[in-house]
């Protein structure tokens, strides 16, 4: 198991590919995560400029905006509902009030079923879009300084880092992995590994852990460089609170490596079903597609919830706020259990193949 599974990585780090891998990874994910890295207390007199509009509902604390109170969030979007059925269905200024009148007392939800009575149908997307407003200097270092009360930059930086970085490593696992059972499954090598005195459980181990240790030196290395990254990009910010490994290793531990496995499995299964993994290739692209997509909540507002069995963790929100998907956890529980059965259900195929 062992001299197996050490060979598939030598073989890995011996191939410039997989570092240029790395390298474009890094330069991926630092694309998406450089944003999040210039959050900082506003000193006295800085501000921060731009000429979005008062409320969007796409902006994050490093554009200028911070979360609308509730109160305020109802009166602005009344405001906006005013607006467009002055400009877009053309009612005169009293009319439009009455229509406003009309909703007091309702909430959110039953506000914009009267609405659809007039033909808006965009109200509720309104009402998202005032969710967040521009703040004063003041207000941005009290949001922030709220948001790091209890909590580590790092503790959100690294769900937004663990968010790009798995989209990543579920490509690189994919690719990377294609050649893993490549040379074994050609047609005199694999009848030849057959007649060795090799168990299956020796040899799926060895190149399933060979494959899984690569990714995870690559995710490694990413950690390292992240952290390395945050730590010196919040030196100035006035944070307190330091910057930790740990969180990074956590949310890798828990949102990336699960996926991984999944994936190396699923090509165990693939190559010795099919003697090729290459029909594991468009499988896993779709499956990564299926994990990627969002849905509809109960409420039928679409978002990402996650999927049952997803092999892609997202923390799409703004980056104070985000929340793993509903029942995490479990999932993930269930990502790892499905991937032993199927390397079970491999050295079961396997020996079944075998000559003696």
């Amino acid at each position: 198991m062992w001299s197996i599974l050490k060979r598939e990585v030598k073989n890995y780090m011996k191939n410039p590919l997989f570092w240029l891998g790395i390298a474009i990874g890094v330069f991926m994910i630092f694309q998406n995560v450089s944003p999040y890295l210039k959050i900082h207390y506003l000193r006295e007199g800085e501000t921060i400029v731009n000429d979005e509009p008062e409320t969007y509902a796409d902006r994050d604390v490093f554009h200028g905006y911070v979360p609308t109170e509730e109160g305020r969030r109802r009166e602005i979007w009344e405001e906006r509902i005013r607006e467009v059925l002055i400009s877009v269905f053309k009612m005169d200024n009293e009319k439009a009030q009455s229509v406003i009148d009309e909703m007091k007392g309702m909430d959110v939800m039953a506000a914009c079923a009267h609405l659809e009575g007039y033909g808006f149908y965009d109200a509720y997307y309104d009402y998202e879009a005032t969710s967040i407003r521009k703040g004063t200097s003041e207000e941005i270092n009290s949001y922030i300084a709220e948001k790091l009360e209890n909590r580590a930059f790092s503790y959100y930086f690294s769900r937004k880092f663990a968010d790009f970085a798995g989209v990543f490593m579920g490509f690189f696992a994919t690719v990377s992995l294609s050649v893993l059972f490549m040379q074994d499954t050609r047609r005199n090598t694999y009848e030849l590994l057959h007649t060795k005195p090799v168990s299956a459980g020796k040899y799926l181990s060895g190149k399933v852990g060979g494959g899984f240790a690569v990714c995870l030196i690559t995710l490694a290395a990413l950690n390292l460089i992240f952290f390395g990254t945050c730590l010196i990009a919040t030196r100035n910010s006035g944070f307190e609170i330091e910057v930790h490994l740990t969180d990074f290793l956590l949310a890798s531990v828990i949102y990336i490596l699960p996926n991984i496995l999944m994936i190396v499995s699923v090509y165990s299964l693939i190559s010795l079903v099919f003697k090729s993994p290459l029909p594991a290739v468009p499988l896993l692209f779709l499956y990564i597609v299926y994990s990627n997509m969002g849905s509809g909540n109960a409420e039928g507002i679409y978002g990402y919830y996650g999927r049952p069995l997803a092999i892609m963790v997202r923390f799409p929100g703004r980056f104070f706020d985000t929340v793993p998907p509903p029942m995490i956890l479990l999932n993930q529980s269930f990502l790892i259990l499905a991937a032993v059965c199927i390397l079970f259900l491999s050295m079961q195929i396997w020996k079944r193949r075998r000559v003696y």
